[in-house]
């Protein structure tokens, strides 16, 4: 989805084929089917090119993990490259390189993501690997110190030796009390240090299973036989027939403002401000990432218009929702101009915002966010990996991947008083943590 594209551009920093299914409507056509062990199985066919994604997604992400054991999935994220019962340990990568493929994965508050994209002649290699990454993953302590070792490297490396890494560690433990949103996918090393073997095992066992797992294949196949090789490769791996844990917390409302300061090795101050906001998919989420391209996205945005361009107060500003399935949070943020306060820069953002409270948006202003929208949507299934991304997510989050020909029509359907009503029901004050991060006195 183009949130998550937003969401990593803010941390970091092969065309392949525009979707042909259907010439008339332009939506995306899959079949999908449930093997006996509780395997989904979502095919999307489109031999345009000849290459294959094969994507896995788990039901599992940060907040399944327990509040002194953070970090397990994006430790698994790790672990489960590291080889298998018929893999050698450090080969798994490199089967799908020899084969002329790429493979990657990430993880997130609400799930795990496994895919490669291989030439279409090497789905059954594909599909070989994910099943043993399934079924025969090497839980085992060389490479679970291995791991270890490796994930406290990265949280040094990508969090707390980088300017404004903590960002995300900082607003969260302030914005959430009770949910485990208030940990990050990072997690905490004294929590994997401390972490047995057997603990490591417990978790894969829980949550690396058929019934917790879409398999998505998409691209230059056929899919009689796709549906014969999955049958081979994924048919006989075991169900899990004990309970699967899900989190059911209600985070209660901030009912106040929250606000500090955060002294980094940073050289221009930020100031950062997370409102509290609905989980994705809701009809005012598709409203409020409106609003916070309305706001942010573009030189013509009103935040860069005003705040950088016309009165030079910040460098670069932002707006967007984190696409998480429970409630979550709208980040806002600028970085402010040399020598201009943090807490004048704040009251410059505000200003924005309350003109979006009091005022419907212009027409033409309108038009031109929902021109941005259409480009942004149909531009984010233009390549066949985003697409196996795209129904997996669907599926995992709301146990309906048909949403991917949705989406698009939800945010055709917000209005400006949609956009102006999320404004003054979520951007308040007392709905939000704000930070500033300064230089280290």
């Amino acid at each position: 989805m183009k949130q998550t594209k937003k969401l990593l551009l803010f941390f970091l920093g092969l065309f392949i084929a525009m979707f042909p299914v259907d010439a008339q409507s332009g939506r995306i056509e899959f079949s999908e089917f449930t093997l006996d062990n509780g395997l989904h199985v979502i095919l999307h066919q489109d031999n345009a090119t000849p290459i294959v994604t094969v994507a896995v997604m788990y039901d599992v992400g940060s907040k399944h993990e327990r509040p002194d054991r953070t970090g397990f999935a994006h430790f698994f994220e790790h672990l489960m490259f590291e080889g298998t019962k018929h893999i050698p340990r450090g080969e798994y990568a490199r089967f799908v390189e020899m084969a002329g493929g790429t493979l990657n994965a990430n993880t997130s508050a609400d799930r795990t993501y496994y895919f490669q994209t291989l030439p279409s002649n090497q789905l059954e290699l594909g599909l070989w690997l994910e099943s043993e990454r399934m079924l025969h993953a090497s839980v085992d302590s060389v490479g679970i110190q291995t791991q270890k070792q490796v994930v406290i490297e990265e949280r040094k490396q990508m969090y707390d030796n980088r300017p404004y890494g903590t960002i995300l560690i900082e607003t969260m433990a302030r914005a959430f009390t009770k949910h485990p949103y208030q940990w990050t996918t990072i997690g905490d090393p004294e929590h994997i240090m401390a972490a047995e073997d057997h603990e490591f095992q417990e978790f894969y066992d829980m949550f690396y299973v058929p019934n917790n797992a879409v398999l998505v294949i998409a691209g230059d196949i056929v899919k009689e036989d796709t549906r014969t090789l999955i049958e081979k490769y994924f048919g006989d791996i075991p169900t899990r027939t004990e309970e699967i844990y899900r989190p059911n917390i209600i985070e209660p409302p901030l009912k106040a403002e929250v606000r500090d300061t955060i002294f980094d090795n940073v050289q221009i101050p930020l100031v950062l401000q997370a409102y509290r906001t609905p989980a994705l998919n809701t009809e005012d989420y598709f409203a409020i990432d409106m609003l916070g391209t309305l706001l942010s996205t573009g030189q013509s945005s009103r935040f860069f218009r005003e705040l950088v361009d016309n009165q030079e107060l910040a460098l670069q500003v932002g707006t967007f929702p984190l696409p998480y399935n429970e409630p979550t949070v709208t980040l806002t943020y600028a970085f402010a101009n040399m020598g201009i306060e943090p807490h004048v820069l704040e009251e410059a953002m505000n200003i924005e915002i309350e003109k979006v409270r009091n005022e419907l948006i212009p027409e033409e202003e309108f038009q031109k966010l929902r021109n941005q929208f259409e480009n942004d949507i149909i531009g984010g299934n233009s390549r066949i990996a985003e697409r196996a991304h795209n129904l997996a997510t669907y599926h995992t989050y709301f146990g309906d991947a048909s949403l991917i020909n949705k989406e698009l029509e939800k945010y055709m359907a917000v209005t400006r008083e949609d956009i102006q009503r999320v404004a003054r029901e979520y951007f308040r004050s007392d709905n939000r943590v704000v930070l500033y991060y300064l230089p280290k006195r």
